[in-house]
């Protein structure tokens, strides 16, 4: 069966029966372990029932790819630092109740603390422009394809009263991290195409070369999903193992050339902090040394002694890498709720816990 991309398919109802008949036919009932590492995939898949249709030897594992969920504490409690010292935070609104060592900023923010909720870094930039004798700083959390907005402000140069708390983490290496877990094993990604839109096909090809495992970049339609799996059932049987290019549609092999060059321009790719997975090398961004006087860390010179990522019987760290899933954490939809998140990924609209919890239909990899 040849498996063309969706431009045209979207509504068409044999077209999907036969992706499904496609991918039932030739994974030949052996084990299949895919992970991803996108919150919206495991939005689609929950959403529309697609772990229900499948075989059950084909397994959608959920990895860490929300980033308010792996925002580590130690990067929360700079916030709250800055909050309790009288500079005004600005950041996206998942991130306001996010449980961090001792607080959130929701907390924070009851107690008189000034926190407001952004859509971006030119709407801080705007509050900083409005309030020339305050300290605006913009809490930046976000993964790659987050990074080139807060670079242009970067680069733009903006008030002298505003300044970034930098937590922007990268996808690549925190993918190389998954196949070093000796627990953990899996066939190959489903990779994110928001991020392959801006850095383009290589980043991940790397997996295919360096594994021989399929990575296929993936859309965020139920049928961008199905056609993903039928295309890493087809590597897999082929032993041909490329990164497949499923959302050709937006996503270019070269990426965002332009968005490239304002982040590297902008930033350095350091070691980061992941929330309850570690320290990883090259895991996320930093501002520049020449650009220190939008760095929030330096401006005000934030140290934090001690934070605590994961509190007692929260199994966030295993979820978010893939190696449990949220109903066999005990606290899961008791003591944890979206109302009440004793974990980060209970917060997010993207994090496993809150979609596992919102859809309600909680099936076993």
């Amino acid at each position: 069966m040849e498996l063309p991309n969706i431009q045209h398919k979207m509504k068409d109802k044999n077209f999907v029966n036969k992706i499904i008949k496609y991918i039932k036919m030739n994974s030949h009932n052996r084990e299949i372990k895919m992970t991803h590492v996108c919150g919206t995939h495991e939005q689609v898949i929950n959403s529309s029932g697609i772990r229900s249709i499948l075989p059950k030897n084909i397994g959608l594992i959920s990895g860490p790819g929300c980033p308010v969920c792996v925002c580590p504490s130690h990067d929360i409690d700079e916030a709250i630092y800055l909050a309790q010292k009288g500079v005004t935070i600005t950041t996206f609104g998942d991130m306001i109740r996010v449980p961090s060592t001792t607080s959130s900023l929701e907390k924070e923010k009851a107690k008189g603390g000034d926190i407001r909720t952004v859509y971006g870094p030119n709407e801080a930039i705007e509050i900083a422009k409005d309030n020339p004798n305050k300290e605006i700083v913009f809490f930046a959390v976000g993964f790659e394809t987050t990074a080139p907005s807060i670079a242009r402000e970067i680069l733009a140069g903006p008030p002298p009263n505003f300044s970034i708390l930098c937590s922007l983490r990268t996808i690549p290496p925190v993918m190389e991290l998954l196949l070093g877990l000796g627990d953990l094993e899996i066939d190959g990604f489903i990779c994110p195409g928001h991020v392959a839109t801006i850095i383009g096909i290589k980043p991940f090809d790397q997996f295919s070369k360096a594994y021989r495992m399929p990575t296929i970049i993936t859309g965020f339609e139920p049928l961008d999903i199905l056609i993903s799996i039928a295309y890493f059932i087809k590597q897999l049987n082929d032993k041909d193992f490329h990164a497949e290019n499923e959302y050709d549609r937006v996503v270019k092999p070269e990426g965002n050339v332009k968005a490239q060059k304002m982040m590297e321009d902008a930033f350095d790719i350091v070691i980061k902090q992941w929330r309850g997975i570690g320290r990883i090398p090259g895991g996320g961004f930093e501002i520049k040394d020449k650009f220190s006087e939008f760095n929030a860390r330096k401006k005000f010179e934030v140290k934090i002694e001690k934070s605590v990522d994961i509190r007692p019987g929260c199994c966030c760290h295993l979820i978010m890498t893939g190696r449990l899933v949220p109903t066999k954490c005990k606290l899961f939809g008791k003591i944890c709720t979206p109302e009440k998140p004793y974990g980060p990924c209970m917060v997010s609209d993207e994090g496993t816990c809150h979609i596992w919890f919102k859809y309600g239909k909680y099936l076993e990899l």
